[in-house]
């Protein structure tokens, strides 16, 4: 097509756009019909007003909420229509978070299951992305430190950065800590914020009670922004700590948001191995009750400043028949 076809095509357009814009708009239409109220978009599109709405309804849609699709009113129901056996069915339902039981609708997952799969993934998304709120740490007098990693886009693709804290960090941390405890506990978002925030308040006031009941020195609780799991080891270096335990939050399930780990290891250094590190996980309120973790980790505690080791070590002083 030539320029000047392109011009006239236009310029019709727009002459017929004008010619439409201008002409009235009848009342009635030619076949006798009310003539369609005019889609517009903003409150300037039209002329047309409003229809009013009562206070009682619109207080009513002010109210008016959707259940939550990852809450137990989808969770629970069975979705297989006439299950062979109801009951054993409903046992194994009973038994485990997993999703099973959701129901098929010919060949696809049903419409429940699937939005509640939508459901579980957004907020298993939305817990990764998610920031621990500054006035969470300051209601709870945390003195707050910061990895390397400026945000969590970096958090995610730059896993060493979150190993690492800067020097002025470290010395905050030292003058911190003075005289040194025997036991640190680190509190960190890791990928779930939502097991921080879950599950804290239940877990660190009863080990930190439980760990000075047993006889152990223990500081203040710590938070490591964008902290991955070696960044204890800086911290119990810097400090120079006998045991560390970093309660951090855990990759995210589909049916599971908040589940948190301890990882607790002795005597830490930029040295320190994996295999060094003893770990308890699935810290949460539908897996290992945050009080009942935190007794158990108390007992760790003992077995550690006892042999003076963690990880492989300690079970092979525990266990020594053990080859692992």
């Amino acid at each position: 097509m030539q320029e000047q076809e392109i011009h006239d095509l236009v310029a019709s357009v727009l002459d017929a756009l004008k010619t439409k814009q201008a002409s009235p708009t009848p009342s009635v239409a030619d076949d006798g019909m009310a003539p369609a109220t005019p889609v517009g978009y903003g409150s300037a599109s039209g002329s047309a007003a409003a229809p009013e709405v009562s206070g009682e309804a619109a207080d009513a849609d002010r109210e008016a909420s959707l259940e939550d699709l990852g809450g137990p009113a989808f969770r629970k129901p069975c979705g297989v229509k006439e299950p062979h056996n109801p009951d054993v069915l409903q046992e194994f339902m009973r038994s485990t978070g997993a999703r099973i039981a959701g129901g098929v609708c010919g060949t696809r997952p049903s419409t429940t299951a699937y939005l509640r799969f939508l459901a579980d993934h957004a907020r298993s998304k939305g817990t990764v992305f998610r920031e621990v709120p500054e006035e969470w740490l300051r209601q709870r007098g945390m003195l707050a430190v910061q990895t390397l990693v400026e945000d969590k886009d970096t958090y995610l693709t730059r896993p060493d950065l979150g190993r690492v804290l800067s020097e002025a960090s470290l010395q905050t941390v030292r003058e911190h800590y003075k005289p040194v405890p025997q036991v640190l506990i680190v509190l960190s978002d890791g990928l779930s914020t939502d097991a921080v925030l879950a599950n804290a308040d239940e877990i660190v006031p009863p080990l930190t009670n439980g760990l000075r009941q047993a006889g152990f020195t223990v500081g203040d609780p710590l938070f490591l922004r964008y902290g991955r799991v070696k960044a204890e080891d800086r911290l119990g270096e810097a400090i120079g700590c006998d045991v560390v335990l970093m309660l951090v939050g855990e990759r995210p399930g589909l049916g599971q948001s908040e589940s948190m780990s301890c990882y607790a290891v002795y005597r830490p250094t930029a040295a320190t191995l994996e295999s060094d590190r003893s770990v308890i996980s699935n810290i949460h309120r539908e897996g290992t009750p945050p009080v009942e973790a935190a007794a158990v980790i108390v007992d760790l505690v003992r077995q550690m400043m006892q042999h003076k080791a963690s990880g492989i070590a300690l079970n092979k002083a525990l266990n020594p028949g053990f080859s692992g």
